[in-house]
């Protein structure tokens, strides 16, 4: 299966094919359409293999998008660690849905959850689970502290439906 992600002006969002608005969510600078499938009609959308997935998301309200930058010789370090994730974010209050994307043609993959809303995520993020989620990063077994892996710092994009 194919995740495709499309971002732009909300004023562009009303050209896209009504068959290609599968979830639409914006933020104070842009649209995102997210689109599950394995072709699709939205020109100049990014396309992702779903390495791993959790939940439906058309029922959130909220998606944060982690993306993260990885080299080549990353990549099969970076897929192990979350192909062996423990999972606990699944079981959060307000937890919708988890796909793991790796890009089709860029380095650079992104972690979606979608929430019911953005109070369920922050609360998330104060939870025991995450830490446990996190616990090896900036330790010597987490994969942030492996060099060549990243090439530029990750960066996180929220959207609201």
């Amino acid at each position: 299966m194919k995740l495709f992600k499309w971002t732009g002006p909300l004023e562009e969002a009303g050209n896209l094919p009504e068959e290609a608005r599968a979830i639409l969510l914006n933020n104070d600078e842009e649209v995102l359409v997210l689109q599950e499938a394995e072709t699709t009609h939205l020109e100049n959308a990014v396309a992702y293999e779903v390495m791993d997935h959790s939940g439906d998301l058309p029922s959130g309200r909220y998606a944060v998008l982690n993306n993260i930058p990885v080299t080549e010789e990353g990549r099969e370090i970076f897929e192990q660690r979350f192909n062996n994730r423990a999972r606990l974010i699944e079981a959060e209050p307000g937890f919708v849905a988890i796909r793991v994307l790796r890009p089709v043609d860029s380095d650079t993959y992104v972690i979606l959850t979608m929430w019911e809303d953005e109070e369920s995520f922050t609360a998330w993020q104060s939870s025991q689970a995450y830490g446990k989620a996190h616990a090896k990063r900036g330790t010597e077994e987490g994969v942030d502290q492996r060099p060549n892996i990243f090439p530029r710092p990750s960066f996180v994009t929220t959207y609201k439906k």
